[in-house]
C-alpha cells in the first residue's frame, strides 16, 4: 500500500512539473510571437511611410525642395561619408557631437546625483538653494547656450556645459525625490543600530533612491545629445549641429534629414546600452508585469 501511494504521489508530482513546463513554454511562445508581431508592424509602418514619402516626392505631391526624399537623403549621407562635409570628415563631426554629449552626460549625472542627495538629506540647504535652482531651470536652454558660447567660445567646453546643465536638472530632481521618498523607518532603524549619518546615506538612502536615479538616465542621455546639438547650432567649429545649421542655411532638406537620421541611430544605440546597464544595476529588483511587457518590445 505504501509503495502504491508513493508511486501515485510521484506520478502526481511529475504531472505537475510537466504542466508547469507546458505553461512556461506556452508563455515563452506567446512572448516570441508578440515580439515578432511588434517588430513586423514597426518595419511595415517604416516601409509604408518611406514609400509614401518617396512616391509623393517623385510625383510632385510632396515638394522635395522643402521636404527632401528618402533617396535624396541616402545620396546626401553617401556623399558625406565618402567625400566629407565642408568642415572635414563626417566621422569627425559625429565624434565631436558624441564627445560633447558623453562629457556633458557624465558631468551632469555626477553633479545631479550629488546635489540631489545633498539637498534631499539636508532640508536647510534645500530651502536655501531651492529658489535659485528653480530660477535657473526656468531659463530657456537656448539662452543658456548663448551665454555659455559668450563665456567659453565656440569650442568644446561651451557645448559640454550646456549638455551638462540639461542633464543636471533631470537627474537632480529624480535624485532629490528619490531621497525624500526613502522609508524613514529604515533610516530610524539604521540609526538605532548605531549607524552614522554618512553610513545611513551610503547604505540606506542611496540604494533606496537608486531606482529613481537610474530611471532618469534614459531621459538624461537624450538631453545630453540635445544640449550638444543646440550648442553647436548656436555656434561651433564642428559637430552634427553645425552640419544641420549649414544644411538649413543652404536649404538642403536632405542634409537636415540625413543628419537627423544619424542622430536617431546614435540615440537608439545609446538607449539600448542604457537599458542593458539598467538591467545589470537593478538585477536585484523583481520585475513588475508592466516591465515584463516593456522588456518584450
Amino acid at each position: 500500500m505504501t509503495i502504491e501511494m508513493e508511486t501515485t504521489m510521484s506520478h502526481e508530482l511529475s504531472d505537475g512539473r510537466n504542466e508547469e513546463s507546458a505553461i512556461a513554454a506556452a508563455a515563452r511562445a506567446r512572448l516570441r510571437a508578440r515580439k515578432i508581431l511588434v517588430h513586423s508592424t514597426q518595419i511595415a509602418i517604416l516601409v509604408l511611410g518611406l514609400g509614401i514619402w518617396e512616391i509623393g516626392s517623385r510625383t510632385g505631391l510632396i515638394d522635395p525642395f522643402f521636404f527632401g526624399s528618402p533617396f535624396g537623403i541616402v545620396l546626401r549621407l553617401a556623399d558625406w561619408f565618402v567625400n566629407g562635409t565642408a568642415y572635414g570628415s563626417f566621422w569627425d563631426q559625429v565624434w565631436i557631437t558624441l564627445e560633447e554629449s558623453l562629457l556633458g552626460f557624465v558631468f551632469g549625472v555626477a553633479s545631479g546625483v550629488i546635489v540631489g542627495i545633498l539637498l534631499g538629506e539636508v532640508p536647510f540647504l534645500a530651502d536655501v538653494f531651492g529658489p535659485y535652482i528653480k530660477i535657473v531651470n526656468a531659463l530657456p536652454r537656448i539662452v543658456l547656450g548663448s551665454i555659455f558660447v559668450i563665456w567659453l567660445g565656440l569650442g568644446l567646453p561651451s557645448k559640454v556645459l550646456l549638455a551638462a546643465v540639461l542633464v543636471f536638472f533631470v537627474v537632480f530632481f529624480n535624485a532629490f525625490q528619490g531621497v525624500r521618498s526613502v522609508d524613514r523607518n529604515l533610516v530610524a532603524n539604521a540609526r538605532i543600530l548605531g549607524a552614522s549619518r554618512l553610513q545611513v546615506v551610503q547604505h540606506v538612502v542611496i540604494p533606496s533612491a537608486m531606482t529613481w536615479i537610474i530611471a532618469s538616465l534614459h531621459v538624461a542621455l537624450g538631453f545630453s545629445i540635445i544640449g550638444a546639438i543646440v550648442g553647436e547650432f548656436l555656434g561651433a567649429q564642428g559637430g552634427l549641429g553645425l552640419v544641420i545649421a549649414t544644411s538649413q542655411n543652404t536649404f538642403d532638406a536632405s542634409g537636415v534629414f540625413g543628419a537627423m537620421l544619424v542622430l536617431g541611430v546614435i540615440a537608439l544605440g545609446a538607449e539600448a546600452l542604457m537599458s542593458q546597464l539598467e538591467r545589470r544595476l537593478l538585477a536585484w529588483r523583481p520585475k513588475s508585469p508592466s516591465e515584463n511587457n516593456v522588456a518584450g518590445l
